[in-house]
């Protein structure tokens, strides 16, 4: 497996499986539960640059030609900067009033969403990507990495235990409530 800054041309590969992770808060953004508008949706704005969504965030853990996660990380003090387009998307086209929490901060490079091919789930290749991301970013770097994770998802957070990561708060996002985590 090999992990590399993701390009422009995967954009239509990374669409789908950022979208594993975020699907029910995409849902809550164009305020319908149906999977093509969402992957549409997240599509249109991974393939763009200056948004937090775009390719020019994300990593791609590929093998065999074949690109079997993704994930997308950004500092958190350009989350504005970031969520701006998209809010005004979603404003013209779903929701007049949307107006979503902001689900990072500065002080933290922000793992935003990371996913992993159907295919290739169960393999590890989660906690590869975030051993990578610690490397490049906590120890190399002398960065903080900070995520949230859904209360529902007890796995995915003992994952983040595991690996280092340290409860510092909760967040709420479209309604949702999350916890944040830190590793520094």
């Amino acid at each position: 497996m090999h992990i590399r800054k993701a390009k422009k041309s995967d954009s239509k590969y990374l669409a789908p499986i950022l979208l594993l992770a975020m699907e029910d808060i995409i849902y809550k953004f164009i305020k319908k539960e149906e999977y093509a508008a969402a992957k549409d949706f997240l599509q249109y704005f991974v393939e763009r640059e200056n948004n937090q969504y775009s390719y020019e965030n994300c990593y791609i853990a590929e093998e065999n030609n074949e690109i079997i996660g993704a994930v997308d990380i950004y500092k958190g003090e350009d989350i504005e900067r970031l969520r701006k387009p998209i809010i005004e998307y979603v404003r013209d086209h779903y929701n007049p009033e949307f107006n979503p929490e902001s689900e990072t901060e500065a002080g933290e490079f922000y793992i935003d969403s990371l996913g992993i091919n159907p295919n290739h789930q169960g393999k590890g290749i989660g906690s590869q990507i975030l051993h990578f991301l610690i490397t490049e970013y906590v120890q190399t770097n002398k960065q903080t990495l900070g995520l949230l994770v859904e209360e529902e998802n007890p796995l995915a957070k003992k994952l983040y235990l595991k690996l280092g990561f340290k409860v510092v708060g909760q967040k709420t996002l479209v309604g949702k409530k999350l916890e944040h985590l830190q590793i520094s």
